[in-house]
């Protein structure tokens, strides 16, 4: 099975992942923009703040691409929303701890200041959050696609017993027992 046919289309996890990925890519924009707006020079450490951050031409670029990015990822939804936004979200946290090391080093040319680690590391959470949400937890509730990928027995088992109890619904006279998969009646013995 490849990751894209996981999760069903119309699934509500869906709207988390795109939901995270637009909040956080036009937060990202937002910010890249006012950088542009200030006409920054591109790789200047002389600490030029937006928003309370310190940032120069290439912090912005960088966040209008990484913006738009998410933006994309939101528009297309689904599993490769998810998957962005862990991607991304690890990228961030990775660069907060990057710039942690080399804030007061010339390897410091995104002009990164504390308030800027703060942002990353907050950001990337959040965005991580966003992706992980609904796929990566002890209590999965038994109609998440991720569940049901981990557990195939037991959600083979709850399947069939939805559709026994759909079938009782309906009334037995219309579907006889043998129909249904999986009773002694039908051959396979199960």
């Amino acid at each position: 099975m490849q990751l894209r046919d996981e999760l069903p289309v119309d699934h509500k996890l869906a709207t988390v992942y795109r939901y995270g990925a637009a909040f956080c890519g036009m937060v990202l924009l937002a910010f890249g923009i006012l950088g542009f707006a200030d006409q920054l020079s591109p790789f200047g450490t002389d600490g030029d703040t937006i928003a309370g951050m310190t940032t120069n031409g290439v912090l912005s670029l960088i966040s209008v691409v990484v913006g738009l990015a998410l933006i994309a990822g939101a528009v297309i939804g689904g599993n490769f929303a998810s998957t962005l936004n862990m991607t991304v979200g690890t990228l961030f946290l990775l660069s907060g701890f990057w710039h942690i090391f080399v804030l007061d080093k010339a390897a410091n040319f995104l002009d990164f200041g504390l308030t800027n680690v703060m942002f990353s590391f907050v950001m990337g959470l959040m965005i991580l959050t966003f992706g992980m949400y609904g796929r990566v937890t002890s209590r999965l509730p038994h109609d998440n696609p991720y569940w049901r990928r981990r557990h195939p027995r037991q959600a083979a088992e709850e399947s069939l017993a939805r559709r026994r109890r759909a079938a009782a619904a309906i009334g037995s006279a219309d579907i006889p027992a043998a129909a249904l998969p999986g009773t002694a009646s039908d051959g396979t013995g199960r």
